[in-house]
């Protein structure tokens, strides 16, 4: 059976480590998955399940104006591309199961979306960095986001105050940029996001 979120807690207390690096058993199916306790928030990584802290004041605004952003700009346009934020699941992959909660996403292929969650790859994820693991957002979800089909993935840093552009069509981008930079969504022709408006809301 799997542990309560208090005694995961207890025993990454005495490890003396990070609560999303505490090793549980494997989730090897959608139905297990599912299966977890609703006050937890997890990834699945090839059946390896990751616990998520919770998000911070900045990790909140920067998603809140994003999503705004996005939002805005899709249903000025008339897109059908549609967007969602953190909790909502995509998998990536059945075997191994792989299942994802990317703070910010835009899909645009409706048959994708079954009502629950995402299946498949998003056409754009923003990841908002999490100072407890970086290395999840810059090297194990660029892994799996670009293998899945991801066409562009952003890292946002607010403690480096910069965002990394990772875009894997044609000419392969990957470029930082400031938090005072305009920075192009490339999968779309006309969309610019200016970060030193958001810069000026956070806290720090």
């Amino acid at each position: 059976m799997m542990e309560s979120r208090k005694a995961i807690q207890r025993q990454a207390k005495r490890k003396g480590c990070n609560l999303m690096s505490v090793l549980q058993p494997l989730i090897t199916t959608l139905e297990e998955y599912e299966a977890l306790p609703e006050d937890v928030r997890a990834e699945v990584f090839d059946g390896q399940i990751y616990y998520m802290a919770s998000p911070s004041q900045d990790h909140q605004t920067i998603s809140t104006e994003l999503t705004t952003i996005l939002n805005s700009y899709i249903k000025r346009s008339k897109g059908a591309c549609r967007v969602f934020h953190a909790p909502f699941d995509v998998k990536l992959s059945d075997r191994p199961l792989t299942i994802v909660q990317p703070d910010l996403m835009i899909v645009c292929d409706r048959n994708k979306l079954d009502g629950k969650r995402c299946n498949g790859a998003p056409d754009f994820v923003i990841e908002i960095v999490s100072p407890g693991s970086p290395s999840d957002d810059y090297i194990r979800k660029l892994y799996y986001y670009k293998n899945a089909g991801v066409r562009e993935y952003w890292i946002v840093d607010s403690r480096r105050k910069n965002v990394t552009v990772n875009y894997f069509e044609g000419n392969m981008l990957n470029i930082q940029y400031s938090f005072e930079a305009t920075i192009k969504v490339n999968i779309y022709d006309d969309l610019y996001i200016n970060f030193a408006e958001i810069a000026e809301l956070l806290s720090m």
